[in-house]
């Protein structure tokens, strides 16, 4: 007899969702038949719909590739291409020149301003000196030298150059104290310290 009333597809509703929950063995039976459904499904709808061949794209006129045989048991080695790598020519290094004369002068008077401590001499009054030789960027580690611990007082001889490139030169001159190595770079407002040490 057909269902003509809501409240009848309700309850028939009501008992096929319920059937499953109304007893341990009846959820088990549930969940072993939707699984077995799910795999069913995942093997036959591949065959069935059937894998979309892509199509091989023909090669353009950049790109070459070349395929080797192999011996048998040993792995073919992918396609090679012949476009260029994205560095196509090597950074150049720059290569040793006869040093600037105008950054051994900058090191000179730097190295002279660096020595020049007087007695109660602040660090701004210091830094002061130094600031017309030295590099905005190396200004703030200047700062942090307290003048009052430096043990030379005096340049007592000239700068000798060491390494020297196009844009920056190794200097070293002597004090009455420690020898200092400095580096003198050029910038776009001349040649400039960007750094100094004790040199060995």
């Amino acid at each position: 007899m057909p269902i003509r009333t809501n409240r009848g597809r309700t309850a028939v509703y009501r008992r096929l969702w319920g059937w499953p929950l109304r007893s341990p063995r009846h959820l088990m039976g549930t969940l072993v038949f939707l699984a077995i459904l799910v795999t069913a499904l995942g093997v036959v709808l591949p065959k069935v719909v059937g894998k979309p061949q892509a199509k091989a794209a023909p090669p353009g006129p950049e790109t070459t590739t070349s395929a080797t045989a192999t011996a048998p048991g040993i792995a073919a080695p992918g396609p090679t291409s012949n476009l260029p790598t994205r560095l196509a020519t090597p950074l150049a290094t720059p290569t040793p020149t006869t040093p600037n004369a105008d950054a051994l002068r900058i090191a000179k008077e730097w190295a002279a301003a660096w020595v020049d401590h007087p007695a109660g001499i602040t660090s701004d009054q210091w830094l002061a000196k130094l600031k017309p030789f030295t590099t905005e960027e190396y200004l703030p580690v200047m700062a942090t030298v307290d003048p009052a611990n430096i043990p030379a007082t005096k340049v007592t001889g000239e700068p000798v150059a060491g390494t020297a490139y196009p844009k920056s030169v190794q200097v070293t001159i002597p004090t009455d104290g420690p020898k200092l190595a400095i580096t003198v770079v050029s910038t776009n407002a001349g040649w400039r310290v960007a750094d100094y040490d004790q040199a060995s």
